[in-house]
């Protein structure tokens, strides 16, 4: 077998291979030798057939299929004897694909990149840490008596914290556009679920009142033909309601499924999931800033196929949770750092020599089953399912790499609160 390799653009390699005649014709003849005791022909016995008779009606047919077998096995061996690492099936190009002559044929694939790791050493990491303070739980245990909130109506002018029933038609240059009209609409004003100046402006609206007011889509819109357009919305107001708080006491504990200990085990309780929250908020944080750090320091070129075969999969994953049709160029950078990602975090599970720690796959299975009704039989389903297992360990797999990075790297604390850790659009 003769082969050579041209190096196209990037990370393209075609690879030319020439297999011997002989080879292949050894093959074929084997092949319909084989053939003779199945066939049947008009006017012989079976396994009476001649040869000849055989190779007539079915050489064609045999060559096709043994050169399509001699293709595909001596396409591995030859990436392997030219030590490349396909990063994609080939596409191949049969040359010469005659019986009796040698078959050439020309593989075109993508390789993956050879690089050398950055030194672990010359990273420099910021690891957040924080407590939860008394503060913190008085805070979230306010939240939940706001879900807990009864609502009475009043005859008054609306203020910041009540809830308005609302009408509203939104216009843009005198026309209405779409899904900017409601009627009913509850809103608490204050919440921020509105775009931004929206709430603001029904403070001070009674019960009847009809008003206009203008605001500005934010740039950053979702949706793209309404993004920084300035709008109008005549809004009529139906109804205005005062919540009213319930008593923070063991009665209250006990709506939110504390039957025993009262208000001091609902805060036990409380702390402890906030902890939870906090841990694994820190842990994300570190992991994303551990990923980006490695990519700066390994900068490198990345299969197109890969990533076009990741940003279809995280289009996917996207479209089937939000039911919309989307297009796999607005997933493209997220995926060429993915497939980066990957490759590096191979090379890092070489280098450290780490295997999956079934003890933390166990630990992330029951962790994430604390989440359901039956957690023993969300684990069992979990492990079950062979599919769902590897998922978890390679995200043990990962999580195990990043610890291991971030004990050889130059890593500094920073100290944070609750709050600006879980809300990290202003602090990380």
């Amino acid at each position: 077998m003769q082969v050579s390799v041209e190096t196209g653009e990037g990370l393209e390699r075609k690879l030319t291979v020439q297999v011997p005649a002989e080879t292949v014709d050894a093959q074929v003849q084997s092949r319909l030798q084989s053939m003779r005791n199945q066939v049947k022909v008009d006017g012989f016995r079976p396994g009476k057939v001649p040869l000849s008779v055989v190779k007539k009606r079915y050489a064609t047919q045999v060559f096709q299929e043994v050169a399509g077998e001699v293709m595909q096995n001596t396409f591995r061996d030859a990436v392997t004897q030219e030590n490349l690492r396909p990063a994609s099936d080939p596409s191949i190009e049969p040359k010469s694909f005659e019986l009796g002559q040698p078959l050439e044929y020309v593989a075109t694939f993508e390789v993956y990149p050879e690089f050398e790791l950055a030194p672990i050493s010359d990273l420099s990491i910021e690891k957040l840490v924080a407590e939860i303070q008394d503060t913190d739980i008085d805070g979230l245990l306010e939240t939940l008596r706001k879900q807990k909130a009864n609502w009475s109506e009043v005859d008054r002018a609306s203020e910041d914290g009540d809830r308005v029933t609302i009408s509203f038609k939104g216009s843009i240059d005198g026309e209405l556009f779409e899904g900017g009209s409601a009627d009913n609409v509850p809103l608490v004003i204050g919440s921020n679920s509105m775009i931004p100046g929206f709430e603001d402006q029904i403070i001070g609206l009674a019960k009847d009142a009809e008003s206009t007011i203008s605001i500005t889509f934010p740039d950053d819109y979702s949706a793209s033909d309404l993004a920084g357009k300035p709008a109008e919305f005549a809004i009529t107001v139906s109804k205005v309601e005062v919540s009213e708080l319930p008593e923070l006491d063991d009665a209250f504990a006990k709506d939110f499924g504390v039957e025993e200990g009262g208000l001091e085990k609902l805060r036990e309780d409380v702390r402890n999931n906030m902890q939870r929250e906090l841990d694994s908020r820190i842990a994300s944080d570190l992991k994303s800033k551990v990923m980006n750090k490695l990519l700066e320091a390994n900068p490198m070129d990345v299969p197109k196929s890969a990533v076009h075969e990741e940003a279809e999969s995280l289009k996917q994953q996207a479209s089937a949770q939000s039911g919309g049709v989307l297009s796999s160029e607005m997933f493209m950078s997220e995926a060429e750092n993915r497939v980066k990602s990957g490759m590096i975090l191979g090379d890092l599970v070489k280098l450290s020599g780490l295997q999956v720690d079934q003890s933390k796959v166990d630990e992330r299975i029951e962790l994430a089953a604390k989440e359901y009704e039956d957690p023993s039989e969300f684990v069992n389903y979990y492990k079950s399912n062979p599919q769902m297992m590897r998922g978890i360990e390679s995200l043990v797999i990962e999580d195990m790499v990043v610890d291991w990075v971030v004990g050889q790297a130059k890593v500094s604390t920073v100290e944070s609160s609750f709050d600006e850790v879980m809300k990290p659009a202003s602090t990380i």
